[in-house]
């Protein structure tokens, strides 16, 4: 039983191997890959064929970004075209070639011709720059939008998983990865197709020019070409696992920092500070730690270029001036000549280096593409019929069900049937773990059953669509969560559409609307996360407003009283039996005495159904409820 957390060390050796352990599997299906689920390895042309589909609307903004991308880098090549002539024919004393147009320099002196030159040259760099300045706000602009696109997929499938799977995703780890890997996805309209793009335009431009000036000084450019291919074949491809490890690990600080400031009071209650504090510097160390490997792993392209074009420019010097002194090549043309090699090599060096920092991207998208390819909650289910909030009557049947939680074998249903006629009121009481919770995630279908049927109305409630179902509820539970917003923003979550006197009316059914006025903004009170500036009672009343701010037809209360003072207790109870009023509900409770009237008491222990009927029923019957009422009240119970 392994309780002092390892060292970030240790932990980065461990991650180390299981990298060397994916490489040489090479992402076989079925292997372990990411938190003990199989994940295949993506290719890079499957990655890139999703990038193109997720794209979608901005192709019009992306081909026009290429397009003056294109113009833009070919105007880029003429200015270095200058240097021949001035060297050759202005400074120098070659004569002016019969084949060119303006002969005998068009009649002007070489002053002229200088001025002339310079200042072609500046208007082409101007209209070069404009033009380029256009295409990259246009990519910028597509870039902001795929990031937006890809965000709101992602959060919207997100939010549709299945409830067991976003439980394992955590809240921190899930926003780390919409905000980083989604928000990166869109970084690859420059590093996958803008800046190569505009490299290898200036690539073919530059192989031509240098084509037209020496055909064999062109062969010795075109000898670099291979690097490009063996660097990415042999050192690139193991750049991407390391930059999704990076991302994993960050993800994991992510949820972890949230978690702690989420149980803040309990950190601060035990005195963990400390020792928090120190968890979190071991996560960012190991982080640090894989940071650190894959920038080595990436700047080693960097470092094999930085040699190989020196020594490329010196190679092509030697031969170029040895051309020049044996009158093979004007000085001009040699001067030329290095200036469209540094042309050349310079998108040679961007691609070969680029293409690290694509496998950063790549890395995000193939997270992404994870989360995508996870199956939604009921996809099997998916297309079902839309509920009508006033054709239903409110009839629940439960129909011999049972359940297991995915993971656990364990029934914690098991042949549970129970009839609610609309309108009545069916309390669950039993002890912890016997399945009240459950039942109640089945009736709002948070879970389908693995037997039996849920039926509304007298239909399975999985031939309707989950969200239009769904919105038939109306959910009060014992740990209440508010949003960060304003008290009228909280009330009217399920409803935001409701006007400003149904708002109030609400808060007034909750016993709600003499405290929310003695704030100091009224409803416009921003109440922090979690409702946090409120007090049990207070944030208890908000969510009873709220729900009846949705008028929903099935109401669930889940231990809604419990752990309040007497008086919170009072208020609410008034508030609830309001919103119960004309309602099917499903009241989980362990204080006995809140459930007296209910229509129904279902006793359940061990996931089913150990006895019902009514408080007097149950009470003459002498079971396991008169025993659990006996037990509360300190000794026998006399009269009902």
């Amino acid at each position: 039983m392994q309780r002092r957390p390892a060292a970030s060390r240790e932990r980065f050796r461990t991650a180390l191997e299981k990298l060397s352990a994916d490489r040489r599997s090479k992402g076989v299906a079925g292997k372990p890959e990411e938190n003990g689920k199989p994940r295949r390895q993506r290719s890079t042309w499957r990655l890139l064929r999703g990038f193109f589909e997720l794209v979608g609307g901005q192709r019009p903004a992306i081909l026009f970004a290429l397009a003056t991308a294109t113009f833009s880098t070919l105007l880029g090549l003429i200015p270095p075209a200058t240097t021949k002539i001035i060297v050759d024919h202005v400074v120098g004393s070659e004569p002016w070639p019969a084949s060119w147009p303006f002969a005998d320099r068009g009649g002007l002196s070489r002053h002229d011709l200088l001025l002339v030159l310079i200042v072609a040259t500046l208007v082409i760099s101007i209209v070069k720059s404009t033009i380029h300045l256009w295409g990259r706000w246009a990519a910028t602009r597509a870039t902001k939008r795929v990031q937006l696109t890809v965000r709101r997929r992602a959060f919207d499938h997100a939010v549709r998983l299945p409830l067991h799977r976003v439980h394992e995703l955590k809240s921190g780890g899930v926003a780390s990865l919409l905000r980083e890997d989604a928000g990166t996805v869109g970084e690859l309209i420059f590093g996958l197709l803008y800046n190569p793009w505009r490299a290898i335009v200036q690539l073919l431009g530059s192989l031509a020019v240098l084509a037209w000036v020496d055909w064999q000084l062109l062969l010795g450019g075109l000898a670099l070409l291979p690097v490009v291919y063996f660097t990415h074949r042999t050192w690139i491809s193991q750049i991407r696992p390391q930059y999704r490890a990076v991302r994993n690990t960050r993800q994991d600080l992510d949820a972890q920092t949230t978690e702690t400031f989420g149980g803040m009071r309990v950190v601060r209650a035990f005195g963990r500070q400390k020792s928090e504090a120190a968890r979190f510097v071991r996560s960012n160390d190991l982080l640090t730690r894989q940071e650190l490997r894959v920038w080595w792993a990436a700047r080693m392209i960097e470092v094999l270029w930085s040699l190989l074009i020196p020594l490329g420019t010196a190679a092509l010097l030697w031969y170029g001036g040895n051309q020049v002194m044996s009158g093979r090549l004007s000085l001009g043309d040699l001067m030329m000549f290095l200036v469209y090699l540094l042309m050349l090599l310079e998108p040679l060096a961007t691609l070969a280096e680029s293409a690290a920092a694509l496998q950063n991207n790549l890395a995000a998208l193939d997270r992404v593409f994870d989360l995508l390819g996870e199956p939604r909650e009921f996809a099997s289910t998916a297309g079902g019929m839309l509920v009508r909030r006033d054709a239903v009557r409110g009839d629940i049947v439960l129909e011999d069900l049972a359940f297991a939680y995915p993971g656990n074998p364990r029934h914690v249903i098991e042949q549970v049937s129970l009839v609610v006629p609309a309108g009545q009121t069916v309390a669950l009481v039993g002890p912890s773990g016997a399945g009240k919770t459950t039942l109640c995630n089945l009736v709002a279908r948070f879970y389908d059953p693995l037997a039996g049927r849920v039926l509304l109305d007298g239909v399975d409630i999985r031939s309707y669509d989950v969200e239009s179902y769904r919105r038939l509820l109306g959910i009060v539970e014992q740990d209440v969560f508010l949003f960060d917003g304003t008290v009228a923003e909280n009330i009217a979550f399920g409803r935001p559409s409701a006007s400003d006197a149904e708002l109030i009316a609400a808060a007034e059914v909750a016993n709600a609307d003499e405290f929310i006025r003695q704030l100091p903004n009224g409803y416009d009170t921003v109440i922090g996360e979690r409702g946090v500036k409120l007090s049990g009672g207070q944030r208890q009343r908000l969510a009873i407003a709220r729900a009846v701010l949705a008028d929903p037809k099935i109401l669930i209360l889940d231990e809604a009283t419990s752990n309040l003072d007497s008086e919170s207790e009072q208020l609410i109870q008034q508030g609830l039996s309001r919103l119960m009023a004309g309602r099917t509900c499903f009241v989980i409770a362990h204080r006995l005495s809140t459930i007296r009237h209910a229509d129904q008491i279902v006793v359940l222990q061990d996931g089913r159904v150990w006895e019902t009927g009514t408080h007097d029923e149950l009470m003459a019957h002498g079971g396991r409820y008169r025993w659990m009422v006996e037990l509360q009240t300190g000794g026998p119970v006399v009269g009902t």
